[in-house]
């Protein structure tokens, strides 16, 4: 058979694109339906291509292949294009299937082996927190939550970073029914200096408890938001006092404060702008 006559292994007769070429345009096509999933109330070819950095002509291909699956849908009275049913029910998919807890557990591990202090993972059930998940320090002196155990939002770092994001009607109806116990005397036990500390809270990402809880105990914790940017659990790092200083809980602030944005983005969640 001569050279001109012989055909690419794999490659059908007649193939025009390449493997890349297809690999390009799914990727393409993705980085559509993620911009236009990014904004709800659509865009217009014009400003999806500038966003996209493709051409128009591109651009309008991409749409009318997405739009033949039912992917991405045109207004024509407005002249915008969005996300179709399609998109909608592989994103509900995904968000039925998420394991915030399985999820999180690798990341608390990664959290002791970096400080050297127990890990955990709460939620928020009605005025309490409740610990679900929790990786132990190595050291002989540590802090130990039963897991299922519970402790008041507004005394805990766990329930605080939890308290930080709620709406306000909400964080209302919770203050009302729940009240403010003084735990320790560290505790912020009067409505004004909780709200301020829930400010400050919003303003730097995590939130502290100095001996709020207990005391000779401090701890650190964020949130983790889900795709609404509304509270879905919070992780925090916890220790003696002795361990913990209070020069050391802004560095591990920050660093909890990271590692709870990496587990929302994992699970496909948002986090609110402070306000």
């Amino acid at each position: 058979m001569s050279e001109g006559k012989r055909r690419t292994a794999g490659r059908p007769a007649g193939s025009g694109k390449s493997v890349s070429g297809h690999s390009q345009s799914l990727v393409r096509g993705l980085n559509l339906l993620e911009r236009l999933s990014a904004s709800p109330g659509g865009l217009a070819l014009s400003e999806l291509a500038e966003q996209a950095d493709l051409a128009p002509s591109t651009t309008h291909r991409l749409l009318q292949a997405l739009q033949s699956q039912g992917f991405v849908i045109q207004d024509a009275e407005l002249g915008v294009w969005k996300i179709d049913v399609k998109t909608f029910r592989i994103g509900n998919s995904f968000l039925e299937a998420r394991d915030f807890v399985g999820t999180s557990r690798p990341f608390l591990r990664r959290l002791t082996a970096q400080t050297g202090e127990t890990a955990n993972l709460g939620i928020r059930d009605n005025g309490t927190a409740v610990f679900l998940a929790q990786s132990e320090s190595p050291q002989m002196m540590r802090m130990i939550t039963r897991l299922g155990s519970r402790a008041p939002l507004h005394a805990s770092g766990v329930g605080k970073a939890l308290m930080a994001w709620l709406p306000d009607d909400e964080l209302e109806r919770v203050l009302s029914e729940q009240g403010l116990t003084q735990v320790t005397e560290n505790t912020l036990a009067t409505p004004q200096a909780l709200r301020e500390g829930l400010a400050e809270i919003r303003r730097q990402g995590f939130a502290g408890d100095r001996e709020e809880h207990a005391i000779g105990l401090h701890c650190v914790a964020a949130c983790i938001h889900d795709q609404h940017g509304i509270p879905l659990a919070a992780i925090s790092v916890s220790g003696p006092v002795a361990r913990i200083p209070e020069a050391r809980l802004l560095e591990l602030g920050a660093l909890v404060r990271d590692t709870a944005a990496e587990i929302t983005a994992h699970l496909g969640g948002r986090i609110p702008e402070p306000w």
